[in-house]
């Protein structure tokens, strides 16, 4: 139920004005409207997917796309190649992913699914196409732009119905952001996957994020981070507004992040990395056996358990010896931890970091961590974060950064965080977002990311979780049987602290997520020196 009376007046009106649009008829809610719809209003109503697409009701015989095309005047566009992007406008927002009133506007978006599957949902793409972009013709843009008119992307008759034009252009780059993808305007790869998910599976995700939602109705705090598991992505909120927003880089499938309350307390430094023991076995041995000298080229040494330091001859890299040793990481350049280490209590040996490896932000699939999470442009979240403490004036944050300085600084107060696990939701703006159920979480057997981008490690230990197939190997889409989770102990989601739990399955009333070994961590909380 909407609790805000200006949210709920707002929703009614938006409703009899989008029903309005499907049926063809006039309200009386604003009489001095013209009976035809603007580009611009169109823009703003449909601008939000599918929330502005449609509005429940009974069933039609029009199908979604006859219905959103009979909704205007029906008037030509120019064919031009320059036409302005309003759309992607209202897509981008200082207000929060997620808020007390995030269950409220999913609400309404389930009422706007409902009626596109009702209708017949939306045509899909072949998936043995070609590459669709600005200049291509013929009829896999026909029926491109059926698609993106039906979950409001699109402006209705926009330009030549068979030329992918700067409307389309524009379109498609709205979906993309919706759908968390790179927004580089072509369709193909992980962009043709997601447009092919049947509305009725989009549906289904949004019931079942639903439950998710309203987990996180809660008081959040003035100030804290969010960091959305399946969609990669960090906020950083204050006073109801979004301070910074940061890509990441998260667990992969089988060293999976995990869902997690917290508070983050200290920001660590030009860190050591001390090597978690998952990581020794499945990569540090490996690499060993193939390249004697990575140890040393990477400034990894080794010591025993009373703190001896060993040589990499000393160990037999042919067997599991190298486990029983502690290998650390000095502070550099190339340090797996980066500059910056974010560090807050949780049982899971996980934090959030810099990386080395910046260029993985580029891609859609940011899915390649042991369970931890390596923030994009950490400077300015660390920034953020000691803003409250004096002792960190920005000036001396760029000078212990520049000159490596081993050194640890508090936060304070300590900033609330939350690992979360949501695939689908709406925003007061209107617009529907969807992001890939990466740990196959939602029983919907969907996974809409690049082919080949991440595949499970094949060295993982039989206890680790696991997909039933590798990203490379799914279909452009595949609606599999919901996939058993591991038998581990799990943590539900309360936002106010945490209670044991089952996994996450569809419809639960609880919000879980799996709780990996410690040893998935990147390294251990509170290990740096």
């Amino acid at each position: 139920m909407i609790k805000d009376s200006a949210v709920a007046r707002g929703s009614v009106r938006l409703a009899q004005r989008l029903r309005s649009l499907v049926s063809g008829e006039r309200t009386g809610v604003e009489s001095d409207a013209p009976a035809s719809v603007s580009r611009r209003n169109m823009l703003t109503l449909m601008g939000g997917g599918a929330v502005g697409a449609f509005v429940t009701g009974p069933a039609m015989a029009q199908s979604a796309y006859e219905a959103a095309m009979s909704s205007g005047s029906g008037a030509e566009w120019a064919d031009k190649f320059d036409a302005p992007m309003p759309s992607l406008q209202s897509v981008k927002s200082n207000r929060p992913t997620f808020s007390p009133q995030s269950a409220a506007y999913t609400e309404q978006a389930i009422q706007a699914y409902t009626a596109i599957v009702q209708k017949g949902g939306w045509p899909t793409l072949p998936t043995n196409m070609n590459r669709l972009k600005v200049g291509s013709r013929g009829p896999n843009v026909v029926t491109l732009r059926q698609r993106l008119l039906v979950t409001g992307d699109l402006v209705q008759n926009s330009g030549r119905q068979d030329t992918f034009d700067s409307y389309v252009d524009a379109a498609v780059r709205r979906f993309q952001i919706r759908n968390g993808l790179q927004p580089d305007g072509v369709v193909g790869g992980s962009t043709l996957k997601a447009l092919n998910v049947p509305a009725d599976v989009r549906l289904q995700q949004l019931q079942v994020n639903l439950v998710r939602l309203k987990a996180m109705s809660g008081d959040l705090g003035q100030r804290y981070v969010m960091v959305n598991i399946p969609g990669a992505e960090i906020e950083a909120v204050e006073n109801g507004l979004v301070a910074s927003r940061h890509l990441a880089v998260v667990g992969k499938i089988d060293r999976q992040s995990p869902i997690l309350t917290s508070k983050i307390s200290q920001i660590n430094f030009n860190p050591y990395w001390h090597v978690p023991v998952s990581i020794i076995r499945k990569d540090l041995i490996p690499k060993m056996q193939a390249d004697p000298n990575y140890l040393t080229r990477n400034k990894i040494h080794i010591y025993d358990g009373k703190g001896r330091e060993l040589q990499a001859t000393d160990i037999d890299w042919n067997t599991n010896d190298a486990v029983n040793y502690q290998f650390r990481q000095e502070p550099g350049l190339d340090n797996s931890m980066g500059s910056v280490k974010i560090n807050f209590a949780n049982p899971y040996s996980v934090y959030m970091h810099d990386t080395p490896s910046k260029s993985l932000f580029g891609q859609d699939a940011r899915f390649h961590s042991s369970g931890c999470v390596r923030v994009q442009n950490v400077r300015q979240l660390i920034g953020w974060l000691l803003k409250t403490n004096p002792e960190w004036p920005e000036q001396k944050i760029d000078q212990v950064i520049r000159d490596g300085t081993r050194v640890d600084a508090q936060v304070k107060p300590p900033v609330p965080l939350y690992f979360t696990y949501v695939t689908a939701w709406a925003t007061p703006e209107g617009v529907v977002n969807f992001r890939s159920d990466i740990y196959m979480r939602d029983g919907l057997g969907t996974v809409t990311i690049t082919d080949g981008d991440v595949p499970p490690d094949q060295t993982a230990s039989a206890a680790a979780p696991t997909t039933q197939q590798s990203a490379s190997a799914a279909p452009a889409y595949s609606q599999a049987p919901a996939q058993t989770a591991p038998t581990q102990v799990t943590t539900t989601e309360t936002f106010g602290g945490t209670q044991p739990s089952a996994g996450f399955q569809g419809n639960s009333s609880s919000f879980a997520g799996y709780k990996p070994s410690p040893a998935y961590g990147d390294g251990g909380a509170g290990q740096a020196y």
